[in-house]
């Protein structure tokens, strides 16, 4: 009985121990589950207030790529690609900015050219493999200019030659690839297919993302400046040709072809100083063909233009190099300012057979607009080229040829296939180049 009593004293004080034990055991798994679910909680709360000041971070940084993207892209109005609206102040800078311009000289395109471009297996054409060793010296720079020899009246009309040129439409998507915005098409083949020629060009370009100056489809168009920004900077670009090589321009649309004609010339330009353009550039088709020398006349226009607010003038149709220079210009008032000018950049694409039609340049002027909105060009440098057409090839003849690079390559033996023959032609163009242009 005793023991029994006994055991039952020592059986209740075990179950008392194991009851309070598994309390405890209760208490300390309570302890760490509230512990857990406090640290979980903290990390949320950490988590969100990182996402939060990541979302805020990202928004300040998409919010300023738009900003810089807004203020490289080109905004333009001309002809066909957009209408004539000038720009907001948003797209201004009001601080130093510095940017650069690329200029090429004559885009022309004989048979031999076409008919080397021709895939007869796809039955298409492509330039593309004409412009691989230059592609860079156009497309980095913020803008790029080039003058057209050619009409895209299309292939219906048929593909020719000297006298009148018509070009397959790839030319334009080959030099949009490459960087090309803006063509020059007032020129003396602008209207080799007439004004339907005329016309098709002007849509051929647009559709590429190409704009143009100098030939216009309606009135508005003639009197509506072609803008380009660049950094905010307004960029006006104006074109006019001595004439049309004889070809009558229509007397119901008189106002198809820029021509030079000092009238015209200057209301353009005022309505560009109106319009508030920062850069107002001029490109003239003008000169005696395959003279190294301007005229006296293309003297003449050059200081009426830049005594009337022009910056820069691109000279072409020469087909050959004529000299350049930059100059401080006296206005009227009595302040002054940068003007540049070269007085034709050659040929850029072409097969005419004089050496000197073969090598040209690719033009680069770095410029830059201050605080108090006033124009510095601070460098003109350029890039010697070379029109190379390999005789021994069955198809992709033509390449257009950095020199210098070349030259360094043959020397260097890493690259012979031009020839000891064509290396020595690039030396001496290379020479040519620097006296014609200096160093």
């Amino acid at each position: 009985m005793r023991r029994n009593s006994r055991n039952r004293k020592r059986n209740s004080k075990n179950f008392s121990n194991l009851i309070s034990y598994i309390d405890t055991k209760k208490f300390i798994l309570f302890m760490i589950i509230l512990f857990l679910i406090f640290l979980i909680l903290f990390v949320c709360f950490k988590l969100g207030s990182i996402n939060r000041s990541n979302s805020a971070f990202n928004y300040e940084i998409s919010n300023l790529d738009t900003e810089n993207i807004s203020n490289s892209t080109q905004v333009s109005t001309s002809n066909e690609v957009s209408s004539n609206t000038v720009s907001d102040d948003s797209e201004r800078v009001n601080n130093s900015t510095t940017f650069t311009i690329a200029a090429i000289g004559d885009v022309m395109c004989h048979n031999t050219q076409y008919l080397d471009a021709y895939n007869k297996s796809t039955g298409e054409y492509d330039f593309s493999y004409v412009f691989s060793d230059i592609i860079d010296y156009t497309k980095i720079p913020n803008l790029t200019i080039g003058n057209l020899e050619t009409t895209f009246a299309g292939e219906a009309v048929g593909y020719s030659n000297y006298p009148t040129f018509n070009s397959p439409d790839n030319i334009a998507t080959s030099l949009r690839s490459i960087g090309v915005d803006v063509l020059s098409t007032a020129g003396n083949h602008a209207l080799d297919k007439g004004f339907s020629g005329l016309s098709r060009t002007i849509d051929v370009l647009n559709e590429n993302l190409i704009y143009t100056t100098g030939t216009n489809k309606t009135q508005e168009d003639q009197d509506t400046i072609l803008y380009q920004y660049v950094k905010g900077v307004k960029i006006a670009i104006l074109s006019y040709t001595y004439g049309t090589n004889g070809i009558s321009i229509p007397s119901d649309k008189p106002y198809c072809v820029n021509l030079i004609d000092k009238d015209l010339i200057k209301s353009h330009i005022e309505k560009a100083k109106s319009e508030d353009a920062d850069l107002i550039i001029c490109c003239m088709h003008w000169g005696v063909e395959y003279q190294e020398t301007p005229n006296s006349e293309q003297r003449e226009l050059a200081d009426f233009l830049f005594q009337n607010g022009v910056d820069i003038v691109l000279g072409n149709h020469p087909h050959t190099l004529q000299p350049m220079e930059k100059r401080t210009v006296t206005l009227e008032d009595g302040s002054t300012k940068d003007g540049f000018i070269i007085y034709a950049l050659g040929n850029f694409m072409a097969d005419q057979s004089d050496v000197d039609t073969r090598s040209s340049i690719i033009l680069k002027l770095t410029i830059t607009k201050h605080e108090d909105n006033h124009i510095l060009i601070d460098d003109a440098s350029y890039t010697p080229i070379y029109m190379y057409k390999n005789t021994s090839a069955s198809t992709h003849k033509f390449k257009i040829l950095d020199m210098q690079k070349t030259i360094s390559n043959y020397e260097k033996g890493i690259d012979t296939s031009i020839g000891k023959s064509m290396y020595n032609t690039l030396k001496s163009q290379l020479t040519r180049i620097n006296d014609i242009l200096g160093t």
